[in-house]
């Protein structure tokens, strides 16, 4: 039990960004803390830019924290918020504990500072490390969760990336896992009719929702569609923006379906609001995610829990959160990643099975359970200093 007079400060940084990964944890993470428990106090620390423009759940306070950046954006906003402006109204509010939902806590607090670092991809992939002041911010966030009471991260598979390259002590990383929203079902609803004319959706389909940076490895995905379209006519939806600009972070997708001769076998979706995406998993014939390095991988999870056969990669995150719901191949095998999709396609009780399974292994996964996981390493960090 969390001590009666516990109070919480929140990183708000992202709480306006639900279309981001950090924007959709940090809300679900804070709908479901009171849930939990409502006997803590919690107060969600925003920038200016935020201030009379967001609704926190109830029961979650507010506070705005200003910077000398404050209407100028840019990257030394973000940084002075983290670094200044957000430990110092900690300090204003009265904050027990502060918590950073994502890679970019202070390098000191007056109080225990818990960070959620869902990767470490900038030290893991060459490709993301950028240039020289996207290097200096890693070196800085890298120090901060070194000095971090508790590091949570999504994994086991991030869990061991954090301990050999941060070089944190094991028993400071704990992994507390992720979970589908609650909009992601199998039932179909009234969107699903709507999904269908917007996105002009064929009856029977492949899908594939994600990045198109080049550890998400959707060139392999191509390439095993040349063998997968001598069998089927079922396509292969791209859901997303494909980026232009370093081609080494994003390599350009379409001159390979065109010299692949796919330009009707796959199609690109474009972008996809969050509120569609239910009906786009649950409709797919197979979700296919063939990712090279994941700290958790959402989107199998929600294909899972919308009622989508799975097929993925078996790299980094991947295993453990499809467990043997899905058929799991290397990334590197692009005729496995073909027999894979077209063995769902073709045999109905597979599809059927894996479909059964998934639901089963998503329902482990819950936004209740993150909340009280979440919640224990307040408390421990809580209880650490009180003890001291």
């Amino acid at each position: 039990m969390p001590p009666a007079d516990l109070h919480v400060a929140v990183n708000g940084w992202f709480f306006d960004r639900p279309h981001t990964g950090s924007g959709q944890y940090v809300r679900n993470l804070l709908l479901n803390l009171l849930r939990v428990d409502p006997s803590p106090r919690i107060t969600l620390i925003v920038p200016v830019a935020l201030a009379g423009r967001i609704s926190a759940p109830d029961g979650i306070a507010t506070h705005v924290a200003r910077t000398p950046f404050d209407g100028r954006g840019g990257h030394m906003a973000k940084v002075w918020f983290e670094q200044v402006a957000f430990p110092r109204a900690c300090a204003q509010v009265g904050a027990d504990v502060m918590h950073v939902p994502y890679w970019g806590s202070p390098l000191r607090a007056r109080i225990p500072i818990i960070v959620t670092v869902h990767d470490i991809i900038p030290l893991v992939l060459p490709e993301y490390r950028g240039g020289p002041l996207a290097r200096l911010y890693t070196a800085l966030v890298s120090a901060s969760a070194a000095g971090a009471s508790v590091v949570i991260t999504d994994s086991d598979a991030s869990r061991r990336d954090i301990i050999t390259h941060l070089r944190i002590p094991e028993g400071r990383v704990r992994t507390v896992y992720l979970a589908p929203g609650g909009e992601m079902r199998p039932q179909p609803d009234e969107s699903d009719a709507r999904v269908r004319s917007r996105y002009s959706l064929p009856g029977r389909y492949v899908l594939y929702l994600g990045g198109y940076d080049v550890r998400k490895n959707v060139r392999a995905l191509i390439e095993a569609y040349v063998y997968v379209a001598r069998v089927t006519d079922t396509p292969l939806l791209l859901a997303g923006r494909e980026k232009s600009g370093n081609p080494r972070r994003f390599p350009p997708l379409r001159p390979i379906i065109e010299r692949l001769g796919l330009d009707t076998s796959v199609r690109w979706l474009g972008w996809v609001e969050e509120e569609d995406k239910p009906a786009l998993y649950r409709n797919a014939a197979c979700f296919v995610f063939p990712s090279r390095y994941e700290g958790f991988g959402l989107e199998p999870l929600e294909a899972m829990a919308c009622g989508a056969p799975v097929v993925c990669s078996d790299a980094t995150s991947l295993p453990e959160v499809v467990g043997d719901a899905g058929l799991t191949v290397d990334p590197d095998d692009v005729q496995g990643l073909a027999g894979a999709i077209l063995a769902i396609l073709t045999q109905d009780d597979l599809a059927a099975r894996l479909a059964e399974r998934g639901l089963d292994r998503a329902a482990r996964f819950s936004w209740l359970e993150t909340a009280r996981r979440t919640l224990d390493a307040y408390i421990s960090a809580a209880d650490r200093v009180a003890t001291c």
